[in-house]
């Protein structure tokens, strides 16, 4: 057990985690058992420029800088005392897209994210040379489009890297990235690390893999455009003095504090749900959502459906990435509590939440949601083939329109893309003891974990500090920068989770089969997107920018995604 917090802090005791989500950056100030104690957060939105979604460099350093300033507040106001210096700190981010520079270090195109599903060609061009799936949102396939839409800026791109490796990078002037945010880049080479006490193992891109695509894309030196590789524990630079005065403005922040390699949001998911072993795995539900489940043995073919990336240790993760996740439960919330408010009888939104949710799984409310379908697709999906998606509810004059059915299709639409890539892993014999979940949207107790749990015909976990999020998670990884002498998830399962208590729900099979009806409508339906999106849309100068999940705290607990 630490001493006193104030104490901690005072010293540089204390550990930083900072996580850019998508409508959120937290960050997190940990004591020396790994307890969260202070928090600071900054709201933000991507923007839609040029037809493509973006976040300005200035929104990511005026966040951070927002972020951190709010962390510092909160300690204090708790403690009576401004922290100078850390134990350690670490950064993440939403993973994949496209940040291009140039040889002097300025940005060539606005910063492309993970949402943008332009990429097609490319993604199909790369997956059939390196019999390997390149989803579109991959870092090498934003950068070989570019190269087959022949833009100006590819002549003069000396380095590409995500939002996280572009932070570090202004932190502590290392060009480097942790295995599992460089597996959104470009294929890790496969095979376990070969670690052991004291020795974190090493990993890279695959060679093999570099040569053909470089041959592929046309560039001279493909490896020269990629960071560094590093995987959990390994030293990844410190904070400089140009770092800690670009985080704090105010000249309080000291230099030298170490950092452990960036990482992505997925990472840190997997992380804060203690989600690294074979045989585990993690859906973390935000604004998109997602599965990663650790791979015991390769998978026999690609599947278009599921990316092969690694934990932050460097081993292989099957995961499914869904575009659009709970935004539209959001959005339903907000509709009901102006609803509520307009009656004279405002309600706070976890109130909202659970009235909603609980709701959802009445004995009134039908397994199947009683003939009513939702489609939650803010964006395209590339898991459905969905290039432009609608959020849509449809239903048939027969189907039973009760409050009950109206949310429980909801949140099966919001699973539904979901289940249909884990379908996939199930017949590649993909065996998950659990599936830990994550994000804002299980602070309301039962009715998700029961209905995810239908959706995926696997035993749903809750971990208490599985709320804290990915901002948690990487200060984590932070803290193991001193802990090496464990594996990562020896380490993850003895000294951070070891007292935690655990809730698991298992499937009912009255669920299942009323999942599994409702799927067969949502599959039928697909078609429906194309004619929607034909008929609806607008040119790129009027699309408006703003998410409708932007503000919603149930969004913000667990970004990954997002």
């Amino acid at each position: 057990m630490g001493d006193d917090p104030t104490q901690q802090v005072a010293n540089g005791r204390t550990t930083l985690g900072i996580e850019l989500g998508s409508t959120r950056i937290k960050a997190c100030l940990v004591d020396e058992d790994l307890v969260p104690i202070a928090a600071g957060s900054h709201e933000w939105e991507n923007e839609f420029v040029d037809g493509r979604w973006t976040y300005s460099l200035d929104a990511v350093e005026t966040g951070l800088r927002a972020a951190y300033a709010a962390l510092v507040a909160d300690v204090e106001a708790q403690f009576g005392v401004r922290p100078t210096t850390f134990r350690a700190v670490g950064v993440s981010a939403m993973m994949h897209g496209y940040l291009a520079f140039d040889a002097a270090g300025d940005l060539l195109v606005p910063f492309r994210t993970w949402r943008n599903t332009s990429t097609g060609p490319a993604a199909e061009q790369l997956s059939e040379a390196l019999a390997f799936n390149v989803p579109l949102r991959w870092s090498i396939a934003h950068l070989y489009q570019a190269v087959l839409d022949e833009e100006p800026h590819v002549a003069e791109v000396a380095g590409i890297t995500t939002l996280a490796g572009y932070v570090h990078r202004r932190l502590t002037g290392r060009n480097v990235l942790g295995v599992g945010d460089a597996s959104g880049v470009f294929p890790i080479e496969g095979g376990p690390v070969d670690s052991g006490p004291g020795d974190p193992g090493a990993k890279d891109f695959d060679h093999a893999m570099l040569a053909t695509a470089q041959d592929l894309i046309g560039v001279p030196d493909l490896r020269s455009l990629l960071p560094e590789v590093l995987v959990a524990g390994a030293e990844a630079g410190e904070l400089t003095p140009e770092g800690a005065a670009w985080l704090d403005p105010t000249g309080t922040l000291e230099p030298g504090a170490p950092l452990c390699p960036p990482e992505g949001d997925a990472g840190t998911g997997m992380v804060a749900t203690n989600a690294v072993a074979p045989r585990t795995g993690n859906v973390s539900v935000g604004t998109s959502i997602f599965a990663m489940v650790v791979l015991e043995h390769p998978l026999s073919t690609p599947h278009e459906e599921l990316d092969v990336v690694t934990t932050p240790a460097g081993d292989a993760v099957a995961m499914v990435h869904c575009n659009n996740g709970a935004s539209e439960i959001a959005s339903w919330a907000k509709v009901f509590g102006r609803f509520a408010e307009a009656a004279g009888q405002p309600l706070d939104v976890d109130t909202v939440y659970a009235t909603l949710l609980t709701e959802s799984i009445a004995d009134s409310t039908d397994p199947d949601a009683g003939g009513l379908l939702s489609f939650n697709y803010l964006a395209g999906e590339p898991v459905t083939h969905v290039e432009d998606g609608r959020p849509l509810l449809l239903r048939t004059p027969g189907a039973r329109f009760t409050l009950g059915n109206l949310v429980r299709s909801e949140v099966h639409g919001a699973f539904a893309t979901l289940a249909i890539g884990m379908d996939v892993l199930h017949g590649e014999q993909v065996h998950v003891d659990r599936m830990t979940a994550h994000g804002g949207l299980f602070r309301t107790p039962g009715a998700p974990q029961r209905l995810l749990a239908a959706a995926l015909r696997v035993p749903i976990a809750l971990e208490e500090t599985a709320g804290e999020g990915g901002a948690w998670g990487i200060a984590v990884l932070a803290a193991y920068l001193e802990h090496t002498d464990q594996q990562l998830a020896d380490f993850l399962s003895d000294t951070v989770f070891g007292g935690d208590a655990v809730h698991v729900a298992e499937p009912e099979p009255a669920d299942v089969d009323g999942f599994q009806t409702y799927l067969g409508r949502y599959r039928a339906a697909l078609p429906v997107q194309d004619v929607a999106a034909a008929a609806t849309r607008p040119s790129a100068t009027t699309r408006p920018t703003e998410q409708t999940d932007g503000a919603d705290p149930r969004l913000q607990t667990e970004e990954v995604t997002r």
